[in-house]
């Protein structure tokens, strides 16, 4: 007896919970139906009304401004964020620049080619995407710097190992790798990361005048910084 008692409660309450959740079933279809459909108001304006079944819901009135002829608007307006396709920066399509680095001062020099690669010089700059190009430097061995920077800037780098740092100044680094130097500065001003590093390869630094780029046919890099030449 026991056992057929509880059973028999048991089917009523799955009977009891099949019937409620058919009924929100119900009302959920009745809101999105009425939510899809347009109502107009009697002076002809368009207007959304979420209406619920069996409760009356509506739109509360300090936030009907944001559906007033939400149907005759089409596509959503308000988030027109513009982002860079694909095809807006592959890098055949990249222009390519030259510069000489001859009595340019390092820093300035630096902070202009990181721009060019970077691309904010587009009006299409993205902080997230590689939308820049390719720059050329020669004549590194040439670059100049001021103050007693030859002497007192020091460059350090660590082998890895205990005891494995080891420090030079720019002058002995120039006479050594004068590329280097350029391509410090420069490394020092792109994003840290896996971007920094993909834009770190659009850099070609060269010592002396000619480079292996010829067939890019680059162009004289814009410069605008009027302070960048010691003469």
């Amino acid at each position: 007896m026991a056992t057929a008692s509880l059973s028999a409660q048991g089917a009523s309450r799955l009977s009891f919970s099949s019937s409620a959740l058919t009924g929100c079933c119900s009302q959920l279809k009745a809101v999105s139906l009425a939510a899809a459909k347009p109502h107009s108001s009697e002076n002809g304006a368009g207007r959304l009304a979420v209406r619920c079944a069996g409760k009356g819901g509506f739109i509360p009135a300090e936030h009907r401004w944001m559906y007033e002829g939400i149907e005759n608007k089409g596509p959503d307006e308000w988030n027109r964020t513009y982002y860079p396709k694909e095809a807006e920066h592959l890098n055949v399509e990249k222009p390519w620049f030259i510069v000489d680095a001859a009595d340019k001062r390092l820093g300035r020099l630096a902070s202009t080619i990181a721009n060019h690669i970077r691309g904010k010089d587009q009006p299409t700059y993205t902080p997230s995407v590689d939308m820049g190009a390719y720059v050329i430097v020669v004549n590194a061995e040439k670059v100049a710097v001021t103050g007693k920077k030859r002497s007192q800037k020091i460059y350090r780098r660590h082998s890895g190992r205990p005891g494995g740092m080891t420090e030079e100044t720019f002058d002995q680094l120039q006479a050594r790798i004068p590329e280097r130097i350029v391509e410090h500065a420069v490394r020092g001003m792109l994003p840290k990361g896996r971007l920094g590093r993909r834009l770190f390869t659009h850099l070609k630094v060269y010592k002396g005048e000619s480079h292996p780029h010829e067939a890019q046919q680059p162009q004289p890099l814009p410069i605008h910084d009027k302070r960048i030449s010691l003469a």
